[in-house]
């Protein structure tokens, strides 16, 4: 008989940019508590926010280190000399208004700025405080979100708009060549873009092909970014649980982001957290109120959306989370390590997470055949430690 063929998964072509250096921009309009929720989730003071619109003019920008339980395992157990956790990248980005895609305010600024990251925090203001204006006079996070969703779907018609012009420049030139047919399809699909965008739907909460992914990813559409809803409460509503929005906010998300996350945060809860001594004073806080703090949840949620997992080197020597894209092969994760392991890659020793807590150390998981020699083609799974084997080199 025929040998079985391998049941070989195919791998998909993800929205937005390749890589695994991808960032995340915290957004919304003004005096909603994005630069404040940005000081609190990189303990990186900028100053004190100005309580007007436009006090972030250029985004900032600080890296934010993964909460990983898994990281903190595997220090215990190979108690190397160097811990080197995850980052994940951060931008505080100016406050939006409404005629942004036209130039108002700081329109064109904040939709390049938002272009240049690969996903989005929305932060929306569902608190009231007297001393803290907002500035369409009100706090009406329905409308919040409706102008925020216009801006960036108006934006990208003109993005996609400029698009299909530069397409039909080829198309009318005519004739039978390939370039002109695929062209020509690449045409209709970005009409039927443009038509969706006009409907009021996100291009990232629709389901597409890889060939239509690889169009859309061209295109760098700002509704094809995955998007995270901050509800910001305050810490009286955030401890109960209770805020008379929270249900509506639910219901706008689930009509016009589908499948897309709601976590609620504090933000004045994490300013007063961040500015504790220490991790025992703001356990202790915590414990007294009867809540915690949501960053690590809001920042492991977003290296979900990004599609980005983990997977360690470790010995006596250092201990290292490393971060890549889903689906990336050995090779891939290998090169991530340094580019010379990718480019003479042999193989890589694989050793799963559980089996390692399981069996306690990497000679007990070998005597158990738990060991793994894995190729080229292997793709690797989140938590995998790894130990690379390259003609120039090894890595663990």
């Amino acid at each position: 008989m025929p040998p079985k063929k391998k049941n070989v998964q195919e791998k998909p072509i993800l929205l937005g940019r390749p890589g695994n250096n991808l960032k995340s921009g915290i957004v919304g309009l003004a005096n909603v508590g994005k630069s404040t929720f940005f000081q609190a989730i990189t303990r990186c003071p900028l100053g004190n926010p100005a309580n007007y619109p436009f006090a972030t003019i250029e985004p900032e920008e600080a890296r934010v280190i993964v909460p990983s339980p898994r990281f903190e395992k595997l220090c215990e157990l190979y108690k190397p000399k160097s811990e080197v956790p995850a980052f994940m990248t951060i931008y505080d980005i100016a406050g939006l208004t409404k005629g942004a895609h036209a130039g108002e305010g700081l329109g064109n600024n904040f939709l390049a700025n938002i272009r240049a990251v690969d996903a989005i925090f929305q932060v929306v203001r569902a608190f009231e405080d007297s001393e803290i204006i907002h500035i369409n006079d009100e706090v009406n996070p329905y409308a919040d979100l409706e102008i925020i969703k216009d801006e960036l779907r108006l934006k990208d018609i003109e993005f996609a708009t400029k698009h299909l012009e530069g397409i039909e420049k080829i198309t009318k030139r005519g004739g039978q060549s390939l370039e002109v047919k695929n062209k020509k399809e690449e045409a209709e699909f970005v009409k039927r873009i443009i038509s969706l965008l006009e409907e009021g739907k996100r291009i990232a909460n629709q389901v597409w092909t890889a060939k239509e992914v690889e169009t859309i990813n061209s295109m760098f559409l700002l509704t094809a970014k995955p998007c995270i809803y901050l509800i910001n409460l305050s810490e009286r509503d955030y401890v109960r649980k209770k805020n008379k929005h929270l249900l509506k906010i639910k219901e706008w998300v689930d009509a016009n982001s589908p499948g897309d996350l709601i976590i609620p945060v504090s933000v004045s809860l994490e300013e007063k957290l961040a500015g504790m001594g220490s991790d025992e004073e703001r356990d202790a806080y915590c414990k007294e109120i009867g809540a915690t703090s949501a960053l690590p949840k809001i920042i492991v949620a977003m290296r979900q959306k990004l599609d980005l997992i983990s997977f360690f080197t470790g010995g006596p020597d250092e201990v290292r989370e490393w971060t890549i894209r889903r689906w990336y092969t050995a090779p891939q994760a290998a090169g991530t390590i340094h580019t010379d392991l990718e480019r003479t890659f042999i193989l890589a020793q694989v050793i799963k997470y559980d089996d390692l807590v399981e069996y306690g150390d990497e000679v007990a998981v070998k005597a158990a055949g738990k060991l793994l020699q894995k190729g080229k083609d292997y793709y690797v799974e989140d938590g995998d430690i790894i130990f690379v084997k390259a003609a120039e080199g090894k890595a663990r």
